[in-house]
């Protein structure tokens, strides 16, 4: 490809380097054996590019297959042209013969350089990594205060335990309120990240409103998910939760090891893993100028779709066990009525 579209799509993550040949290579790889110049002859390069934005072991990979590909490439030329000049009858100079045995330079290069504060590229990856855990942990304290609040749990402060009386109500009005609380505190939450990542540690970060709009939706969407698999599955939904947000989804987000040196299983995984997504779209937002095409479109997109499933199927569920009469405390049971004997007169 041309070095524009290697260049645009280095500042878009999609590649994790580049092998640039510039275009007067072959004519200066052909004037290290013209004779009678005077002056020794430009050594050809070959540029390393790298790009720690999309994956600094990705990078690296890229970098070292790079390298090794230029110097044996510069390796093969070397022995070609000393081949052709003695076909020839070119008689080379000592200096020369030493210079043909490795002939081209490689540089290597920053093809998309980011800040100091960027944490050689993972600044993107452990940020939303702290947004899941902060969605999930929004849920599991909504989730037991909620209950606590109804009288299903007990409530410890220091040395004092509270029990609230018992509230009967229906799973999906619990729920419901669950969610409400949920999107209110994923706004405390996302100010409190991005104010303590970006002002307190100096994280390199630009378009803050953005930043801040992405946080808060990040942990809303993980956190109502986290309330509906409570919600469905009771504690055991912690569980899975944590297997879908974090066990399953940090081999997969491609933001450590990239998605194309792992097994087929965590490749196909990758594709819809939450994790993934919501690193996609935050290197777009931190690295490549919230680009669209870069990863923040199929963000938002991911996001709306699992937060559309999560609400259809936690009240799904909660309605098919109300229905059920499957309440969580059974509702009391009422008072028989015994007939009164009529007042004599």
């Amino acid at each position: 490809m041309t070095r524009e579209k290697a260049d645009q799509l280095i500042g878009q993550g999609k590649v994790f380097g580049a092998l640039v040949v510039p275009p007067d290579f072959t004519s200066t790889v052909t004037a290290l054996t013209v004779p009678g110049t005077s002056q020794s002859p430009a050594r050809p390069v070959l540029s390393v590019l790298t790009n720690q934005s999309a994956g600094s072991i990705g990078s690296s990979m890229a970098s070292q297959a790079a390298q090794r590909a230029a110097h044996a490439a510069s390796t093969r030329i070397g022995a070609q042209l000393v081949g052709q000049a003695g076909k020839q009858g070119t008689a080379l100079p000592p200096a020369a013969e030493l210079l043909l045995a490795d002939p081209v330079a490689v540089q290597v290069a920053d093809g998309h350089p980011l800040g100091t504060h960027s944490g050689l590229g993972l600044s993107a990856f452990c940020y939303s990594l702290v947004l899941v855990v902060c969605g999930m942990l929004g849920a599991n304290v909504i989730n037991s205060q909620v209950d606590t609040a109804l009288g299903y749990l007990h409530n410890d402060i220091g040395p004092f335990r509270q029990r609230m009386p018992v509230q009967h109500t229906s799973r999906v009005r619990t729920l419901a309120t669950g969610i409400a609380l949920m999107a209110g505190l994923s706004v405390v939450m996302g100010s409190l990240v991005e104010a303590t990542t970006v002002g307190v540690l100096g994280m390199d970060a630009s378009h803050l409103g953005l930043l801040w709009l992405y946080s808060v939706a990040t942990i809303a969407v993980v956190g109502i998910g986290g309330l509906s698999l409570l919600a469905a599955f009771g504690t055991p939904g912690m569980l899975l939760l944590t297997l879908i947000f974090i066990a399953m989804a940090v081999p997969t987000s491609g933001a450590t090891v990239p998605l194309q040196a792992l097994p087929g299983f965590f490749r196909t995984l990758g594709e819809f893993e939450p994790l993934r997504q919501i690193a996609g779209g935050m290197r777009s937002i931190l690295y490549y100028d919230a680009q669209a095409d870069a990863g923040l479109a199929r963000a938002w997109s991911a996001m709306g779709i699992a937060l559309m499933a999560a609400v259809l199927f936690g009240f799904l569920v909660t309605r098919f066990y109300d229905r059920r009469g499957l309440h969580r405390i059974p509702l009391p049971a009422a008072p028989a009525t015994t007939a009164q004997p009529a007042a004599a007169h």
